[in-house]
């Protein structure tokens, strides 16, 4: 969760041609938006991908916190596969990313990679829209653009892995459903849930949106593939399942 600031500042990197809104650091921010402090109350399954990267960095750079920069990671890497499969050399020429940060990344990851291997049942479990919520809600809802993530799920509704589709403009005559199916196909994922964020906060289904999620149902029973859900996630800790209201499920 990225606390929200009124005052804008130049960026000290102003020189490389941009500049941010301030954030506050991570101790600046109310305890219940700290990811440290979120994993000891709650446990580490709910927080997000960026939260527990945050803690794995420990720090941001001047002018962007270490929440704010994990967030940019996973956006530029395409998510956590992406980042997952970044090379020493990728993760190093990123702003703010020492040799050892770096490193401790790479270590972070692939001992999760053999975690998953070894214990499989411990993947997350997706039995409501609230629990794809949590594992996406507070990554998502800062986002400034609309990002298209795909979750792949088993048989049993765990999830495999989480891959982002587009980023932009989240429109019928953008997304692909080919695109969209593609990692299922390729990981033999028998079913699929698609979220997407709205930049303005607000969770409100668009007309686009439930023709997005009627042609991704349909393309689904082609290729034997379920769209279990398509959610749609605003800030606030809102968002709005599609299936839940019966939009582009008829």
């Amino acid at each position: 969760m990225v606390a929200t600031v009124t005052q804008d500042i130049e960026n000290a990197h102003q020189g490389n041609g941009w500049a941010s809104a301030y954030q506050p650091k991570i101790r600046d921010m109310p305890q219940g938006e700290r990811p440290r402090e979120r994993l000891r109350d709650y446990g580490p399954r709910y927080l997000s991908n960026a939260e527990l990267i945050a803690i794995l960095l420990r720090t941001g750079m001047q002018g962007e916190n270490v929440l704010a920069m994990s967030n940019r990671l996973l956006s530029r890497f395409g998510g956590l596969d992406g980042l997952g499969r970044g090379t020493f050399a990728e993760l190093c020429a990123e702003r703010g990313l020492s040799e050892a940060k770096a490193c401790q990344l790479m270590a972070a990851l692939e001992l999760g990679r053999r975690f998953i291997s070894l214990a499989p049942q411990d993947r997350a479990v997706i039995n409501s829209p609230q629990d794809v919520a949590n594992l996406l809600q507070a990554e998502m809802a800062p986002l400034e653009q609309e990002h298209l993530r795909v979750l792949l799920l088993n048989t049993k509704n765990q999830v495999l892995s989480t891959v982002e589709v587009y980023v932009g403009n989240v429109n019928s005559s953008i997304v692909r459903p080919s695109e969209v199916f593609r990692p299922a196909v390729r990981d033999n994922a028998p079913s699929i849930i698609v979220a997407h964020n709205h930049p303005s906060g607000d969770p409100t289904p668009s007309p686009e949106d439930v023709a997005i999620t009627r042609d991704l149902v349909s393309a689904g029973k082609l290729l034997g593939i379920d769209l279990l859900d398509h959610l749609v996630i605003g800030s606030g800790g809102r968002y709005v399942s599609l299936n839940e209201r019966r939009l582009g499920f008829e």
